[in-house]
């Protein structure tokens, strides 16, 4: 098992830049507003051949006004649960604080873990000493550290790891990626804690909540994979806060490193402008898409419903209507596993590679003589081979005489006939016509 270590504290002690620093990334969002990380956020470390996980956690605090604080403090809660050391940060800069005082008595009463207490922004000689006043927390030595520059944290790990055990890192580089994207509240989080079975991701009925993308790694009932819950992505027109810029830039990049995106909506207000940008934004990088309707409970059925439904969406994602559609209900926990089960077969077919005999044996015989490309300008294209490229997504080349001459018309014609003799739902692909030589 791999040692799992969590870093708790205040609001603004510097808990996701040493995060950032032990991970070697810049997955954690860092600014100066407080109570910027709210969710457990998860990350792999290694030091003199010890690897473990690192746990960042939102800010513990009590008796504010904040609307998150309760659920923060219960995320908190959680990563001391699942934790094996406890990295508790101050910041020598403000000294010891009554709210440090109350997070000191918070690990004294919920967990025998190990505590290291971290005196973060000692980063210059004028602060040399002034870590010391932390030692009345009466949680053992600190270590003075700077987050920003690094000084301080190769003790602070040499202390952290000195009885951890050697192991080889988990291999998660090369597990399918799953992320899961959509606009404000309309379930992500949920859907994914309904699937993990844990209160992984802060859920409330604000929008905005999630501000990291956040990896979790599902590895159950024949599953392996992890999934990115990311923060939902509004109109440019509405994001004003700094914070949600960097959280709608995450969420793009999440898209992007992503296999299959699976595009939750929301039931009640349908296909909307903002949803047809996020599923262009997946097509445009080549990643699987599997569209997710949510809160299907809530939408008054008559026959025809659902069908009629299905077709307005597939009339708005157009020319890419070969998609799979689910209707669920995250909160009654319905279709959520069949939402695995078609991201999973939605990936399989981005994966598969087509041998180039059999593509030549059935489109062939389509192409050259069924139905070859019209003629232009008197002249005839002739098309003598295809191929599949050796791509991450598909790609497809088919080589002819005059490629200058096929029209766009013919190309959909041609992306349709592979696509109804394999698989490809839920999946862009992408075709070339080449000049043979």
């Amino acid at each position: 098992m791999t040692n799992i270590v969590a870093i708790v504290g205040r609001p603004n002690v510097g808990k996701s830049t040493l995060f950032n620093r032990l991970t070697g990334s810049r997955n954690a969002i860092i600014h100066e507003q407080e109570g910027v990380t709210r969710d457990r956020h998860y990350g792999y470390s290694s030091w003199n051949g010890k690897n473990f996980s690192v746990i960042d956690t939102g800010g513990y605090i009590t008796g504010s006004d904040d609307k998150f604080e309760r659920e923060i403090r219960k995320q908190v809660q959680l990563a001391l649960d699942e934790a094996d050391r406890i990295l508790f940060m101050v910041d020598v800069k403000d000294g010891l604080t009554a709210l440090d005082e109350n997070v000191a008595e918070m690990l004294r009463k919920n967990t025998d873990k190990k505590v290291f207490v971290v005196a973060n922004k000692s980063d210059n000689t004028a602060r040399a000493n002034d870590h010391l006043e932390f030692y009345a927390l009466g949680l053992g030595d600190i270590y003075p550290v700077s987050s920003i520059n690094g000084s301080g944290t190769g003790e602070l790990l040499d202390a952290l790891v000195a009885d951890f055990s050697e192991e080889e890192p988990e291999e998660t580089d090369n597990l399918p990626k799953i992320a899961v994207i959509g606009r404000p509240n309309v379930g992500k989080s949920s859907l994914i804690n309904a699937i993990t079975g844990q209160d992984r991701n802060i859920v409330t009925d604000i929008s905005g909540t999630t501000r990291d993308s956040i990896n979790t790694r599902y590895n159950l009932f024949g599953f392996d994979f992890m999934i990115i819950d990311t923060a939902g992505i509004r109109k440019k027109g509405k994001v004003t806060e700094d914070v949600e810029f960097y959280s709608v830039m995450r969420s793009i990049r999440s898209i992007e490193m992503a296999d299959v995106c699976i595009l939750m909506v929301d039931a009640k207000e349908g296909l909307e402008a903002q949803d047809i940008s996020l599923f262009a934004l997946a097509q445009r990088n080549h990643k699987g898409i599997v569209v997710v309707v949510n809160k299907w409970d809530l939408v008054e059925k008559e026959t025809n419903t659902h069908k009629e439904f299905e077709q307005r969406i597939r009339a708005k994602t157009a020319p890419l209507t070969d998609i799979p559609i689910i209707f669920t209900s995250v909160i009654n926990k319905q279709r959520i596993y069949k939402v695995l089960e078609t991201a999973k077969q939605v990936y399989d077919a981005r994966k598969q590679q087509i041998p180039t005999s059999k593509l030549n044996d059935l489109l062939l015989p389509i192409v050259k003589e069924i139905n070859p490309p019209p003629a232009y300008k008197g002249k005839y294209v002739k098309i003598k081979y295809v191929m599949q490229l050796k791509t991450a997504h598909p790609q497809f080349v088919f080589y002819c005489n005059l490629p200058q001459y096929v029209r766009e018309d013919y190309r959909r014609f041609v992306e349709n006939q592979i696509r109804e003799h394999f698989d490809f739902c839920g999946v862009p692909i992408t075709i070339y016509f080449r000049d043979k030589n």
